[in-house]
């Protein structure tokens, strides 16, 4: 049941979102560049590795090391405008209709976190990863990285068809409101403990 919604409630919603999309990606295009599609290796049900499809919302400048520039210095204008209504978020709709995520779960993080995770934390991907989940109602980036694996950890062994109702419709009143974006003064999550500071490339 809960896949034949997402198919449907996918297709729907990328039919009806085409044109903006398609308007949006002309002005990703023209501020900055191709691509304007973020794709990036996450962890699935299982901890399988996908690839996540996001628009873009950061420039890829890099200091004379090589290493990308902090947040902050990347995300561009357009950018916090995408993030802060969760516009960037809508291509992850195709990944839906692919299998590889459910409209709701537990976010899929960076792949380089899974050595860094416990046993209790891995149990996040005994479920497939979602678009919206019950961590991201309940503080979003706001939240601290132990009750964001609490909430995941929670939704894991409580999860329905109702649960999964009620995340939706607190999703679209979070988004509404704009709350939860960012972690006290950063642009973003802060990064999981123990991970460096070079990164791989691109936006969480």
């Amino acid at each position: 049941m809960k896949r034949i919604i997402d198919i449907l409630a996918a297709s729907i919603l990328l039919i009806i979102l085409a044109p903006l999309i398609g308007c949006i990606m002309l002005l990703i295009k023209f501020k900055l560049g191709s691509p304007v599609f973020f794709k990036q290796l996450r962890p699935g049900l299982n901890a399988k590795p996908f690839t996540l499809y996001k628009l873009r919302t950061m420039t890829n400048e890099k200091d004379r090391s090589g290493f990308y520039l902090t947040d902050s210095k990347r995300l561009t204008p357009i950018g916090r405008f995408l993030r802060k209504y969760s516009l960037d978020e809508w291509p992850q709709l195709i990944n839906v209709l692919k299998g590889e995520l459910s409209l709701v779960g537990p976010r899929p993080l960076l792949m380089e976190y899974i050595p860094l995770y416990s046993e209790a934390q891995l149990k996040r991907h005994d479920v497939k990863p979602g678009i919206t989940g019950w961590a991201q109602v309940n503080g979003r980036n706001s939240t601290t990285w132990e009750k964001r694996f609490e909430y995941d950890l929670w939704y894991v062994e409580n999860h329905s068809f109702l649960l999964d109702i009620k995340i939706l419709a607190m999703t679209v009143k979070k988004v509404f409101r704009s709350e939860g974006i960012n972690q006290s003064e950063q642009d973003t999550m802060e990064r999981f403990k123990g991970i460096q500071a070079k990164v791989s490339g691109g936006q969480e």
